[in-house]
């Protein structure tokens, strides 16, 4: 690391926003974190982690086939995306396999393939982009991409976070009052196939499974009040996006590894320090009771 960040120089500090290209990564980092945050506290609540790994990973081969084809990789990973939640529902409801493992079938069998077709296909890019991620190679074609995508996302969650919300606690409340869990979850995997495409940009299909996961579970430790959680995972996710890309620029790391481990320091934080769920805040509750018992007996 340059000795000039360690003594705080202003102007090298600065230095990551004169370029456009850093720019562009800041921006997605940024956007495509409020979106995986966001979508991340319905997935933890409703126990679908291992879905949105399924669905991250099974996205590849679609992106390798857009390239092949000449589209949008989008378009591909989108296609694919929605194809692996059709499978795992059409195994988990037609055979004896539960939902787990007719996620770990599908998505390692979709993950293989693409592999293979990233060791097949002539490219003059580099498609293992795609698998880790190259936040800082994002064109201003994909910047627009990505925007247009996450909005689409955060326009469905919010208008639809009620529905969403019930059918994470209730199911079957939300059906006796009318609705449709199925429409609902149908909906919702949809944003999680279309916010991974977003995501691997970011950190790539492999990593992206972290932003879906960690800001909610983080913020899951810090509040029980799920509108507090609403805006305590995205805020974790978008500062741990922009703190990441920064230190990746003057550590020379890989952008979207460095997110995650970011994201990671402050899930572990999280975990020991939060007040009342934290390992040592539950430690100081249960001390108290005592400590006030004992005060009352004498």
């Amino acid at each position: 690391m340059n000795l000039d960040v360690v003594t705080m120089d202003p102007a090298l500090l600065l230095e990551p926003f004169r370029y456009g290209f850093m720019v562009r990564a800041f921006t997605v980092a940024v956007v495509t974190a409020i979106v995986c945050g966001l979508l991340s506290c319905w997935l933890v609540l409703v126990g679908w982690s291992l879905l949105g790994d399924a669905v991250s990973h099974a996205v590849l081969p679609g992106v390798v086939l857009a390239y092949i084809a000449g589209a949008p990789f989008a378009l591909g990973a989108l296609v694919f995306g929605i194809v692996a939640v059709a499978l795992i529902g059409a195994v988990r409801d037609t055979s004896r396999i539960k939902e787990d493992a007719a996620i770990g079938i599908v998505f390692t069998t979709l993950f293989a393939l693409g592999l293979v077709l990233v060791s097949v296909t002539p490219s003059q890019i580099d498609l293992g982009h795609i698998v880790f991620g190259n936040v800082l190679g994002v064109s201003t074609s994909d910047l627009v991409q990505v925007l247009v995508l996450s909005a689409i996302v955060f326009v469905v969650l919010v208008a639809g976070r009620r529905a969403f919300t019930l059918f994470a606690f209730d199911p079957a409340h939300a059906h006796a009052i009318g609705m449709r869990p199925r429409v609902i979850s149908a909906v919702l995997l949809a944003s999680l196939a279309v916010t991974a495409v977003a995501a691997l940009q970011s950190v790539g299909v492999v990593l992206v499974v972290a932003m879906l996961v960690i800001p909610g579970a983080t913020a899951h430790l810090w509040t029980d009040r799920f509108g507090r959680m609403m805006i305590v995972a995205p805020t974790v996710s978008a500062l741990s996006a922009a703190v990441g890309v920064y230190i990746s620029y003057f550590a020379d790391t890989a952008s979207g590894a460095t997110i995650v481990l970011v994201l990671g320091g402050v899930f572990a934080v999280s975990y020991l320090f939060a007040p009342r769920h934290g390992l040592l805040g539950r430690v100081t509750h249960r001390r108290r009771p005592g400590r006030a018992q004992r005060a009352a007996a004498t």
